[in-house]
């Protein structure tokens, strides 16, 4: 197996780097098609990496990635599965582009709101409708006794 190459992406600029020793992969029978041979070949892939201790990742990085995965983390331990193509090398490569992927997304930082004032024309549009709002329920109200 060959090491994971992570693209550059927001966050790691000079992409990552995963060696192959750190990445475990597991194969079982997949359902689905492939018809007699479904039954015989461990075409499904699960490609799993130890977040904690990967070497890929600094600290900041981690920290992102651990908080942004978390839902999806068994432990410290991330686990993508593939099983969609008939072929086991064709599965394998699934499962490093949606790890891979799935890295890209997390280790970007968050985007920072700034916070931006509103219009002029908005506030005087947002006014005007109250206006005629509070005329439309004052039209409704019954009539004082003066």
């Amino acid at each position: 197996m060959e090491d994971l190459v992570v693209l550059p992406a927001p966050g790691a600029p000079r992409g990552l780097h995963i060696p192959s020793g750190e990445l475990v992969e597991q194969f079982s029978h997949a359902s689905g098609p492939g018809g007699q041979g479904v039954n015989t070949s461990d075409s499904r892939v699960q490609l799993s990496l130890d977040l904690a201790t990967t070497s890929a990742l600094d600290d900041a990085q981690r920290a992102r990635v651990l908080a942004a995965l978390a839902p999806r983390l068994a432990g410290t331990v991330l686990a993508v599965d593939a099983s969609e193509h008939r072929a086991q090398h064709r599965n394998r490569r699934a499962a490093r582009e949606r790890l891979a992927a799935l890295l890209r997304e997390a280790v970007a930082p968050p985007v920072v709101r700034r916070a931006t004032r509103r219009t002029a024309g908005s506030q005087r549009r947002r006014l005007q409708a109250k206006r005629e709002r509070s005329e439309t329920k004052q039209t409704r109200r019954r009539p004082s006794s003066d």
